[in-house]
């Protein structure tokens, strides 16, 4: 008995009377739980078919519906009520009247709250406002919301709340639901791109024993029965590339990976990478590559080339923009190319911009610096082109100048949008490029690659000329969607404990 005093406690007035009223639907004999029910419609459904029919044709008709949803209004009037009921795409209004539905099935509907499931049986009119409405001869419970859905979701304070409760998100938020169903249809259309090019789809490991295939912060595990420390996927690029290495020539992969790195608008430690590669092919085919995609993904999903994401423009008519990255570094920086020719004076200035404790080469100051300077300028899609080698470990080195890597980067409204490189395909430069980051490694930089022995192996066997490239999903989803937070377009984020 006092364990249920301390459970009421914890609950609001609105709470206790939820639970109240499920018992006594129980004691009239209503199915708290029901099994599967055969309805003849969704919500959207009647909607999307019936909306446009006029009042006559509806009287005409007589269209019968048996149609689930979720109450988000009620409106009584005496022995009348008017409510709509929800699914994720549209509403419906229903109509009762005690006349209609007999007396004992009126008053179990006082027993529900706005936030239960039921399914609604009538015929489909139009009121005198000409809003579509079934007029209800029953309805079946389906189950009890225990809970008060928040009244204007806008108005509350902690944003993280929507994160931590997507359920609750979903149900009283339209935008969200929107936002995921044109995640859904991109991951479609991108498949749909290239299985029509030929390519196949595949799936590589998510648990590596080495890891590699980017610079970044592996999460480690460990698989007890073989007694061996395992790496949770940083990119499925290795992989990717030894599929090509056996002869399958186009291949892609929709997949998942984790970087160990700090949470911001633009990271998540969990996100989505569409990667993919295609032989015979350079980083100047890539960059055709992302063109098309995207400009197709912008037709087909949004109907247009021309984007608003938050206060600009964006345009993703072709042919985009093409820069050399120590150009973009010279004129967004406003650092006189000269300058670059002090080493010294660089990776002063980038360690004081990347913070305290930061080992910084050459290469990767420039980088720090670009990032700082360059990428936030970079609104409309621009390819970034051979950046320094150093940064670049997988990719082959520029023809014009060695010490630059046939590789671009796209930017998107300063954000990187993809990474793809002419891939290198020489084992013997591929392990010297290894042993120089497992190196940099030993002197604290947790995000250099390790030597991948059995890769080096698998490039031995020769691995054609290959174009590569890496999309991040969730940023591209993002500007699509005009999110300002990549938490928005992932289902369930990592978030702090709330403690």
């Amino acid at each position: 008995m006092s364990e249920k005093r301390n459970e009421s406690a914890k609950l609001s007035e609105q709470e206790i009377v939820r639970k109240e009223k499920m018992a006594k639907l129980a004691e009239e004999g209503v199915e708290l739980f029901p099994h599967k029910i055969e309805t003849t419609h969704s919500v959207y459904e009647v909607v999307s078919e019936y909306a446009e029919l006029s009042k006559e044709e509806l009287e005409e008709k007589k269209i019968k519906v048996y149609v689930p949803g979720r109450i988000i209004s009620i409106r009584k009037m005496g022995k009348a009520v008017f409510f709509h009921i929800a699914d994720s795409q549209a509403k419906l209004q229903a109509y009762l009247r005690e006349d209609h539905l007999g007396k004992k099935q009126f008053e179990l509907f006082s027993f529900l709250d706005i936030g239960d499931m039921i399914a609604v049986k009538g015929e489909l009119f139009k009121t005198r406002t000409g809003e579509l409405t079934v007029l209800a001869g029953s309805f079946t419970f389906l189950d009890k919301c225990l809970h008060p859905l928040p009244e204007k979701w806008h108005g509350l304070q902690d944003v993280e709340l929507r994160f931590r409760k997507r359920h609750l998100d979903l149900i009283v938020n339209r935008d969200t639901v929107k936002t995921f169903r044109l995640r859904s249809l991109m991951n479609a259309g991108i498949r749909e791109y290239f299985n029509e090019r030929g390519y196949i789809e595949v799936e590589t490991p998510m648990m590596h024993p080495v890891p590699g295939g980017a610079l970044a912060k592996p999460f480690k595990t460990f698989h007890n029965a073989l007694g061996m420390e395992l790496y949770l996927r940083i990119a499925p690029e290795l992989y990717l590339k030894r599929l090509t290495v056996g002869g399958l020539d186009k291949v892609y992969e929709i997949n998942r990976s984790f970087r160990n790195e700090g949470i911001s608008s633009e990271h998540n430690p969990e996100f989505t990478m569409l990667e993919f590669y295609e032989a015979y092919c350079d980083y100047n085919d890539m960059m055709d590559r992302a063109e098309e995609l995207i400009n197709s993904l912008s037709l087909k999903l949004l109907g247009t080339e021309e984007i608003t994401y938050g206060e600009h423009k964006i345009s993703f008519k072709r042919p985009w923009k093409r820069i050399k990255f120590m150009e973009a570094l010279s004129h967004y920086s406003g650092i006189a190319p000269g300058r670059f020719e002090n080493k010294k004076e660089i990776i002063e200035m980038a360690s004081t911009l990347a913070g305290k404790g930061k080992s910084l080469t050459y290469g990767k100051a420039l980088d720090v610096i670009f990032d700082k300077y360059a990428k936030p300028n970079l609104i409309q899609p621009t390819f970034v082109t051979n950046p320094p080698k150093e940064i670049s470990p997988l990719a082959k080195a520029s023809q014009d100048n060695p010490d630059e890597a046939e590789r671009f980067e796209l930017i998107i409204a300063g954000m990187e949008i993809a990474n793809a490189f002419s891939e290198l395909t020489d084992p013997v430069e591929q392990k010297q490029r290894f042993e120089q980051q497992s190196e940099a490694r030993k002197h604290g930089d947790e995000e250099s690659h390790v030597v991948d022995k059995d890769y080096v192996e698998a490039l031995e066997y020769g691995l054609p000329p290959t174009g590569g490239q890496g999309i991040g999903i969730d940023r591209l989803i993002m500007i699509f969607a005009d999110c300002k937070s990549i938490r928005e377009v992932i289902l369930f984020p990592l978030l702090r404990p709330k403690s």
